[in-house]
């Protein structure tokens, strides 16, 4: 019998007046593989291993294999089958409050070029950080993102009061498309990638400084008035950069419309670059892979894994109250413009309660 502890040699004996039915299937229970020794040698190849890697490591003294490559490809083919499972499952009882979205690439094909797998994860009203969607979607076009969101749409996942995506065209549109109503956060630590790139070395410190205190300021009227500072000092100097800095503001400062204790974690998709970078640690050794299926399923267990130490962010009750009026606020059709800043429009209160329903 072959065992996560090795392999254990045992005899049957012989009988007389004993159904042989019954020592038939406890020969088969004991035969072959345990679920310990397979769901061991799944963790491995999820968390770094190569199928090289572990048969070698289950290789007896004497040189016989516990497990062969071909036996570990056979067991991680249980991770196709969660990811199909993952993939097709119903999504009402998640209720995004943030939603974020972005996409990987990797080379699908062998030989091929890298193609976008785009990924959503949500932070929900109670809370809770959740793994909500993983798609091939060739590359972050709007048809490709409008198709993965239609998805998500017609599994049932309710609209949320944000979404934060990166500066790519694709995602921008898709979600104008999908969810115009929603509040949309451009991930800042890739609009200011951008936009240093656009100003000399010597010049970048006072750049950041400037750009960080307009997107990270306490109030929507306090962004658009560091705005409004930050071109009459610069434009001169640099007005490409500046340009930059202006292009999509609203949704730059998005986030601040949101309780002050989640701007943090809500102003960048960097969470998702965490969990890609692991992703990208865990496909380093291998070298080749062989089609679609080998890296959906290798990245769904990599991904969901990493996901699980995630901490919750904390939502009091009033901070629940705010976003529920926000939420109001978007579906009556509300946007946040110049002018609405400016006018600091209040909303009236409203009872707390968690929105539930979902809009076409």
């Amino acid at each position: 019998m072959k065992t996560s502890e090795g392999e254990v040699r045992y005899s049957v004996p012989q009988v007389r007046d004993t159904d042989s039915a019954e020592l038939v299937a406890m020969r088969e229970r004991l035969s072959g593989r345990t679920e310990a020794l397979e769901a061991l040698a799944l963790e491995m190849y999820v968390r770094g291993c190569s199928t090289r890697d572990i048969e070698a490591l289950f290789a007896a003294d004497d040189g016989k294999l516990l497990l062969s490559r071909t036996a570990v490809s056979e067991i991680t083919e249980t991770l196709w089958q969660e990811y199909a499972s993952f993939a097709q499952r119903d999504l009402t009882e998640i209720r995004p409050l943030y939603l974020f979205l972005d996409g990987l690439y990797e080379r699908l094909k062998p030989g091929g070029q890298t193609e976008a797998i785009l990924c959503a994860w949500a932070i929900t009203w109670e809370g809770k950080k959740v793994l909500v969607a993983l798609a091939p979607g060739t590359k972050e076009s709007k048809d490709c993102v409008v198709d993965f969101l239609r998805d998500l749409q017609r599994r049932g996942l309710h609209e949320p009061v944000l979404i934060i995506t990166d500066g790519a065209a694709g995602l921008v549109l898709g979600v104008k498309e999908c969810y115009p109503k929603v509040l949309r956060q451009r991930c800042l630590a890739h609009k200011m990638r951008n936009l240093l790139q656009k100003v000399p070395v010597e010049a970048q410190a006072e750049m950041k400084q400037a750009a960080r205190a307009a997107y990270q300021a306490p109030s929507p009227a306090m962004a658009q008035a560091l705005r409004q500072d930050l071109r009459a000092r610069l434009f001169k100097l640099y007005p490409t950069a500046v340009i930059c800095f202006e292009e999509d503001f609203e949704a730059c400062i998005a986030h601040l419309h949101c309780p002050p204790s989640h701007r943090r974690a809500i102003r960048t998709t960097n969470l998702l670059e965490r969990l890609f970078e692991e992703d990208r640690r865990r496909m380093k050794p291998i070298a080749v892979f062989f089609g679609e299926r080998a890296v959906l399923k290798l990245m769904y267990g990599t991904l969901l894994r990493a996901a699980e130490s995630w901490r919750g962010l904390a939502i009091t009750d009033l901070e629940r109250e705010q976003l529920t009026r926000l939420w109001e606020q978007l579906d009556e059709g509300w946007k946040p413009t110049v002018a609405a800043v400016v006018e600091k429009h209040q909303p009236s209160p409203t009872p707390h309660r968690v929105p539930t329903k979902k809009r076409p």
